[in-house]
């Protein structure tokens, strides 16, 4: 077995030591570092005017062999503090944090009760079934009740936020990780029921009585993905050790449901993933890659608008434009033809960088699970097949490793990768220790990939 060490050089605060060190890993990866090999990665904290003589350093160290080579290599990592004996500081607390790994150990997802077809919605507007199948592969649809009460004849009524709480029971169930060990939850959500988010209700709906820091994670459609890479450095560098991470939608809130182009694309539902510290040999994510370009945010947006109807509340005459008209966001405006120009270029540079960052061949990937998404405009209807089949091309996954429920639910938003997975996990397609691909796009623009283990 080999036993490398990895280099390269930075200076910051003390309280940001560990922080800097997992940025650093996260642009070379996870796991194989061994293009740095022979080196060795130091950190020296600047001290506190008050700590002058406390200069703590902390090595990484890569152990085992090539991933080629049938084995995954670790990152171990080591501290050393000069003056320690000095100081009050807790040398054993540094390294307890700068040893920890992550790895997902449960899973749930939650979709409303109410199932809108094709059927259903050629009765609204003009189409039907086998042109919205035919060119979408979506079949049906679930969709929050008391939106539309007026164009479906259902009783029943539900929200996010209940979604999103009972997708996460189900993650901390199947973890067996109670509700008071929760140490942070993040809702990865665009369609919060509150305009200041909607997390620390479902912290509240969960009955966690330590209050744990609760917040959303706005993203769009690649939300769930930066979730993901927030709890692990919330565990690597924070000390946390269960973090739930929720993606929830309601898109059928934004949908122009007299617009045949969008409408037949757009559902809700809820899934969610709980996220534990471990030691660094079980780490479970292996490489990220994280962008974002907003000069794309004029192909797929839903911007904020004036409400025309304020205007008649006037003004006194003293302030011009004063007060202020009312507002409220517009429906999902989308160019299909540049976001899937957007989306074939990057998502499989993404995968690759992500690879390439965690060190792994292409051959170690045994899922590929993609955002799923349909795209408005002529022609561009069936591009989430083509999207995720040009991916597994260029990957090599064959496409009975590719994991998809778009059929079932159309375009779930940030709920898409966590839903599809709890679906794989639970029908038992996906085991434990199987290395998953996945990847995530959207409004933004925004895009992001990791390499996973499950379990």
């Amino acid at each position: 077995m080999a036993n490398t060490t990895i280099a390269a050089g930075s200076t910051f605060s003390l309280q940001h030591r560990v922080a800097e060190r997992h940025q650093v890993l996260g642009r070379v990866g996870f796991s194989n570092l061994r293009q740095h090999q022979r080196h060795t990665l130091f950190f020296t904290p600047a001290a506190p005017a008050l700590r002058r003589r406390f200069y703590p350093s902390i090595g990484i160290y890569q152990v085992g062999q090539s991933a080629s080579d049938g084995t995954f290599n670790s990152v171990v990592c080591s501290s050393t503090v000069e003056g320690a004996d000095k100081l009050s500081t807790d040398k054993s607390r540094v390294s307890r944090l700068v040893n920890r790994g992550c790895k997902l150990i449960g899973c749930g997802s939650a979709v409303p009760a109410l199932k809108v077809s094709n059927d259903d919605l050629a009765k609204i507007v003009d189409t039907n079934d086998e042109w919205i199948s035919v060119r979408t592969g979506i079949h049906n649809r679930r969709v929050l009740a008391g939106n539309h009460s007026l164009i479906y004849a259902f009783t029943g009524k539900d929200n996010l936020t209940d979604l999103a709480a009972e997708a996460a029971r189900k993650a901390l169930d199947m973890a067996e990780v109670d509700p008071n060990d929760v140490d942070l939850i993040l809702l990865c959500s665009s369609t919060p029921e509150d305009l200041f988010g909607s997390a620390p209700q479902i912290q509240k709906a969960l009955g966690c009585k330590n209050n744990p820091l609760a917040f959303d994670i706005t993203a769009a459609c690649s939300g769930f993905m930066l979730g993901l890479v927030s709890a692990a450095c919330y565990i690597r560098g924070g000390g946390f050790k269960n973090v739930l991470v929720i993606g929830a939608d309601a898109l059928s809130r934004y949908v122009d449901w007299t617009d045949r182009g969008t409408c037949i694309l757009f559902g809700d539902a809820a899934g969610a993933v709980v996220v534990q510290a471990c030691d660094i040999g079980e780490d479970g994510l292996f490489g990220f890659d994280l962008h974002s370009d907003g000069e794309g945010q004029r192909h797929l947006n839903a911007s904020i608008k004036e409400n025309e109807t304020d205007h008649a509340l006037g003004t006194n005459g003293s302030v011009i434009d004063f007060p202020p008209k009312g507002s409220s966001y517009s429906c999902i405006q989308m160019n299909g033809k540049e976001v899937f120009r957007f989306a074939v270029r990057v998502v499989p540079q993404s995968i690759e960088a992500a690879l390439e960052n965690a060190g792994l061949p292409r051959s170690k990937i045994d899922w590929l699970l993609l955002h799923q998404k349909q795209l408005s405009g002529n022609g561009y209807m069936q591009a989430n097949q083509r999207i995720i089949d040009a991916v597994a091309t260029r990957l090599e996954v064959p496409s009975e490793h590719v994991i998809s429920n778009l059929a079932n639910y159309g375009n779930t938003s940030a709920a898409s990768i966590p839903l599809a997975l709890d679906e794989a996990v639970r029908s038992g397609k996906v085991q434990a220790g199987n290395v998953i691909a996945a990847a995530g796009f959207g409004a933004g623009l925004t895009w992001g990939s990791a390499i996973l283990r499950w379990g």
